[in-house]
């Protein structure tokens, strides 16, 4: 049967046996004379290690009637450590002079010796193990693109402890609370504190030397504009690292596509494979120099300013990266000089290949009679294009025509003229653009374009192809379809997106003369079954005096004096007069 002790350690009411609390004593009696021979911060280092002994002593005891025992303590100082450089008359202290730790949980505490505000995000970089400028970045993001930034912030200033005591700043960081790690931790604040008090000493004799001091302290106007002052400077340098991860983070994305972007484009033809794994751009497939050497010359122009801008972004966010040297930067500027050179080079040549209009013309006789009815169709291959719809367009398409590489373009119009000629015939213009006339004739002529002929039908394909070389050389055709006169022609649905301003007596538009039939007449082109509402403004107001319309309905005519009209119908039923 032991005798009971009561005690108080750290501020916590504890029961404990008699032989425990000799031991307990010996060991904190062990410390105090450990730290005799450097004073400074003794009691304050006996005072967290007694509080950290109670805290231990609170997770073990399950009601307040129990006692600590013996075997309690010995938990306690295996997980406290040892004191080091002592010498007692107890045997389990003798015999013990090794140090030895014992490792604690991280927990989340607000540091309040690095602080913004409330130190939260000081504390969540010690539990997470990042620095607390990134933290800090993450906080803005928060704030500025989800708005949920301050509330968060708020909660955990409110929720999360701030770390006072030494053992509570350990644990903030990982490090295990025992007397060496409380010690050192102390005698650092000490450390720190004599250096902020020697500077403070050196300031205010050299304030007090001064005329500008006057022997008064800062207003305190004065120090609310030096706060101010400093969260200013706090955001403005918060802002900066955010600004230069952005870079980074651009910089870097950049370059992986540049990289990946040279692989596809030009390593293959520069080992020797070939091209027909590749697809190069026309403005590289039409220039004067290799393309490989074309894909080089644009990673660097483009990857050498974002590389410039990478290192800025690292030397924003951290002091210590070091700058280019001399010989580094004055080469990478003339790299970069005759990269830009050489694409300046290859863009003045292609702006040449524009310079000329060339033409190409064929004209062939159609064999219809006056009595036929031409019927113009357009024609598509879906064999070749993706296309949907088979229409007028300005734009390229890649496609192969019998394994070989095209471009695919639907830009053609179609009008119609008159002829003196008894025959009508067609006449196909193609255009195209070269750096002379020579070769810009060269290429229109090279334009694969066909059409066929079909009873009464003239089917008109609804595409040309030409050169990948091409594609900037503004092609196009031009088919124009003269037609003597009482020839008549009907225009398909599929014609409709490729008339182009086709010249006509009822002054109809464009894009309302497919599915009628028209004549040629004297006076021009004329609709022989148009309703007249599709008719001109300018034809109605004087031609709608009368109109004759004929179709497989039967013949309607309508007259107007100015005054009153009339409508005569005539069909299968007989004689309608209104």
């Amino acid at each position: 049967m032991n005798k009971t002790i009561n005690i108080n350690l750290g501020g916590i009411f504890f029961h404990i046996d008699e032989i425990a609390y000799t031991k307990l004593k010996s060991y904190l009696d062990a410390i105090r004379r450990s730290l005799s021979d450097d004073p400074q911060g003794r009691d304050e280092i006996l005072n967290d290690i007694e509080l950290r002994i109670g805290e231990l002593l609170s997770e073990r005891i399950k009601s307040e009637r129990q006692v600590i025992n013996e075997f309690d303590i010995n938990e306690i100082t295996k997980i406290m450590g040892q004191p080091e450089d002592y010498a007692v008359g107890e045997n389990q202290y003798e015999s013990e002079k090794t140090y030895r730790s014992s490792s604690s949980n991280k927990k989340l505490f607000r540091d309040n010796e690095d602080k913004f505000l409330g130190g939260v995000c000081s504390g969540l970089s010690h539990y997470i193990g990042i620095e607390t400028i990134w933290v800090r970045l993450i906080w803005l993001v928060l704030l500025f693109f989800f708005g949920t930034g301050i509330l968060l912030y708020i909660l955990l200033w409110i929720l999360v402890p701030v770390a006072e005591t030494t053992a509570e700043k350990l644990q903030m960081k990982g490090e295990p609370v025992n007397i060496s790690n409380i010690e050192k931790k102390i005698r650092e604040e000490f450390q720190d504190v004599t250096s902020r008090v020697k500077d403070g000493v050196n300031d205010v004799t050299d304030s007090l030397k001064s005329s500008e001091f006057k022997s008064k302290a800062k207003s305190g106007i004065q120090e609310i504009v030096d706060t101010l002052t400093k969260i200013i400077l706090a955001i403005l340098t918060i802002f900066g690292k955010f600004i230069g991860a952005i870079l980074i983070f651009i910089a870097a994305v950049t370059l992986i596509a540049l990289v990946f972007g040279a692989f596809s484009w030009g390593s293959v033809e520069v080992l020797g494979f070939g091209t027909e794994f590749v697809r190069y751009p026309s403005f590289f497939s039409d220039a004067i120099l290799p393309t490989w050497l074309l894909v080089i010359f644009t990673f660097i122009a483009i990857g050498i300013p974002f590389l410039v801008l990478f290192m800025l972004g690292l030397k924003i966010l951290s002091s210590n990266v070091k700058s280019f040297s001399t010989t580094t930067k004055l080469s990478l500027l003339g790299i970069w000089i005759i990269a830009l050179l050489g694409l300046a080079l290859t863009g003045i040549n292609f702006a040449t290949q524009q310079a000329y209009d060339g033409v190409h013309n064929n004209t062939q006789e159609l064999p219809f009679k006056v009595q036929d009815t031409i019927k113009v169709k357009m024609i598509g291959n879906d064999n070749l294009s993706n296309q949907r719809e088979l229409r007028r367009r300005y734009n390229y398409e890649t496609v192969f025509d019998k394994e070989t590489e095209k471009l695919y373009s639907s830009r053609i119009n179609i009008d119609i003229k008159s002829t003196d000629q008894l025959i009508p015939f067609i006449k196909i213009r193609k255009e195209s653009e070269g750096n002379n006339r020579l070769n810009a004739n060269k290429s229109a002529e090279a334009i694969d374009y066909i059409y066929g002929i079909q009873d009464n039908q003239l089917l008109l394909n609804g595409y040309f192809l030409t050169s990948l070389k091409s594609e900037f050389k503004d092609q196009m055709i031009d088919i124009t379809i003269h037609l003597p006169i009482n020839y008549i022609i009907y225009l398909d649905e599929s014609t409709k997106t490729f008339i182009d301003d086709i010249q006509n007596v009822q002054n109809i538009r464009d894009i309302d003369m497919s599915k009628n039939y028209f004549k040629m007449t004297e006076k021009g082109l004329t609709c022989l079954n148009c309703d007249t509402t599709i008719f001109g403004d300018e034809y109605r107001k004087e031609n709608d005096h009368f109109n004759l319309n004929i179709d497989r309905n039967g013949v309607n005519i309508k007259v107007n004096d100015g005054k009153k009209d009339a409508e005569v119908k005539i069909d299968e039923n007989g004689i309608i007069i209104k």
